[in-house]
């Protein structure tokens, strides 16, 4: 769908597929948050994918947004996501931040978990590209999104980095509050296919514009790990990238749910990076080693948000 940009307002939030409302200027939705965006941590993130992070490895310029629309039990995030850590700014200041990650050096903006805070995003890009900002930006979220807001993002967004966590609604019901996921999911990431067409790469590699969809396979769930994956190549055969994950942790509240509280076996992945190489896919980052360890949650500490 082209035309005039999508409106969207803080008044009646619609942002998300909750669709609770509520007037966020004079209180919190759903997901916690209220009119002006809190962030709990702006830095440059070494550990995004590769063509992200720039051909010298020198970082996404990473901007966590408080709170979430998701409930995920084993989110690794939680305190910010959950607990709503961090710090309220004005979109003025949210503009100097993407300048000063600009700045910094950063290959990318990466906006992480941004869809509750679209509009103050929009009026701060705004902002900073009349000041001179240029930086790709990334759109980094959970998928759980509605086409309507992914509209309005329209021109803004050159990279869209989301996750597809489940294929099965019992999943998506136990784990993150929202047994429609999938059905909401893959319509959002089709529109963001839709907005930035197939990925178009940097001759050393970085990602200048397109779609990385990420997949962390959960315990005990390879199969529905499989079935992510034939959803991904049915629909966009090879011109998305994916990025298969291995690092699931129990944190937070993973141990109240069955089967949950344990680390990913070995054979789990590989039957599932398998299966992709079986379906053909070869635009595809898996991971090796040990990379399920807390040590990788970032210390979301406020460093970066104020000014000063």
């Amino acid at each position: 769908m082209k035309g005039e940009r999508t409106m969207i307002s803080l008044k009646d939030c619609q942002l998300c597929p909750r669709r609770c409302g509520v007037d966020r200027t004079q209180r919190m939705g759903f997901c916690g948050a209220g009119a002006k965006a809190r962030i709990a941590l702006v830095s440059l993130h070494k550990w995004e994918e590769p063509c992200l992070t720039g051909a010298d490895g020198r970082g996404a310029g990473t901007v966590f947004f408080s709170y979430c629309n998701l409930r995920c039990c084993f989110c690794q995030n939680h305190e910010i996501s959950h607990e709503g850590r961090g710090i309220e700014v004005t979109d003025e200041r949210l503009a100097e931040i993407f300048l000063e990650q600009q700045a910094r050096g950063a290959a990318t903006l990466d906006l992480v978990t941004p869809t509750h805070y679209v509009p103050e995003i929009l009026h701060a890009l705004h902002m900073a590209k009349e000041q001179g900002f240029q930086l790709p930006v990334v759109y980094n979220s959970g998928a759980y999104e509605t086409e309507e807001t992914i509209e309005a993002l329209r021109g803004e967004v050159d990279i869209f980095l989301p996750d597809l966590k489940y294929a099965d609604e019992a999943s998506a019901r136990e784990y993150s509050l929202a047994p429609d996921y999938f059905a909401v999911a893959t319509k959002a990431i089709a529109r963001m296919y839709e907005e930035v067409g197939p990925l178009q790469f940097t001759p050393d590699g970085q990602l200048k514009r397109g779609v990385i969809i990420r997949h962390l396979v959960l315990p005990g769930h390879r199969h529905e790990s499989m079935r992510v994956l034939d959803w991904i190549h049915e629909t966009f055969g090879d011109t998305v990238q994916i990025s298969l994950m291995n690092q699931y942790t129990p944190m937070y509240r993973a141990a109240e749910h069955k089967g949950m509280n344990r680390r990913l076996t070995t054979f789990e992945y590989q039957s599932v990076v398998d299966h992709a190489l079986n379906l053909g896919i070869t635009h595809c980052y898996v991971q090796q080693g040990r990379t399920a360890d807390t040590k990788f949650v970032p210390h979301f500490d406020g460093s970066g948000v104020e000014q000063g």
